[in-house]
């Protein structure tokens, strides 16, 4: 039997009956999508054991959607135990401070150089030129573009939402039908000048950011697709996202 048929089947019995056993089965056949998560954050079994303690907070966020989903704010479960998933562990990585200060430094410097040099350019700077530009090593460069991964606001940015309001956050996972007309020009004047900007970017960042955000694949998922290691997938993503906030920016 397909396992989203079986997903399904579960919620509606859980939704239906409440009973401990439908909720334990409910969290085990959601579990896989926290690996699944993580991967989609660059984040793989590689960083040791605190891998394990990222699984156990992406855990924490699906029990929370099991106990709070509501179907009838209209969202898909899949999207809201997704998104409460990846808020626990982005929570859990700001509260843990896995990063340390020189590399957050880090981190803001890069993104504020790779912005400066394409308004002198107006071109992608190489991280040979990020690297002169901040008087750092091209390694330091190519570990602070791998740490921007997960800290950087991006196009896969998370949902910021109050715990105890949940209906506000499903309804932030499903299209308003109400649009006012001035917002919906500027959301498509926003869109065309992304379009455009993605077309500038080299064709492996194009491929790179259409495998991830059109595909869904995970980082090793890519890797492979693309013949190069999940740390470099990492880096990549980070100099797309910052290519494309920069030409935005200076458009």
């Amino acid at each position: 039997m397909d396992t989203q048929v079986d997903t399904a089947q579960l919620l509606d019995q859980f939704l239906t009956t409440r009973s401990p056993e439908a909720r334990e089965q409910l969290i085990l056949q959601t579990a896989p999508l926290v690996h699944y998560m993580l991967g989609r954050m660059g984040i793989s079994q590689e960083i040791g054991s605190e891998y394990e303690d990222l699984v156990h907070q992406g855990l924490l966020g699906v029990m929370d959607a099991v106990d709070r989903y509501d179907p009838a704010h209209g969202a898909r479960f899949s999207t809201y135990a997704a998104l409460r998933a990846r808020g626990k562990i982005l929570d859990y990585l700001r509260q843990s401070d896995w990063m340390s200060r020189e590399a957050r430094r880090r981190v803001r410097a890069i993104q504020k150089a790779v912005s400066n040099l394409w308004a002198e350019y107006q071109r992608e700077p190489t991280e040979e030129e990020i690297a002169a530009y901040l008087g750092l090593s091209t390694t330091d460069v190519a570990q602070g573009l791998y740490d921007s991964t997960v800290v950087m606001l991006s196009l896969d940015a998370s949902v910021e939402y109050d715990q105890d309001e949940e209906g506000s956050y499903h309804e932030r996972l499903v299209d308003q039908k109400q649009v006012d007309p001035s917002a919906l020009f500027e959301d498509e004047a926003l869109r065309e000048q992304l379009v455009e900007a993605i077309r500038r970017l080299p064709q492996r960042e194009q491929l790179l950011l259409s495998l991830y955000y059109y595909d869904e694949l995970t980082f090793k998922e890519i890797g492979q697709v693309m013949g190069i290691s999940e740390s470099r997938v990492c880096q990549l993503h980070s100099r797309a996202i910052l290519n494309l906030k920069a030409m935005v920016n200076h458009e």
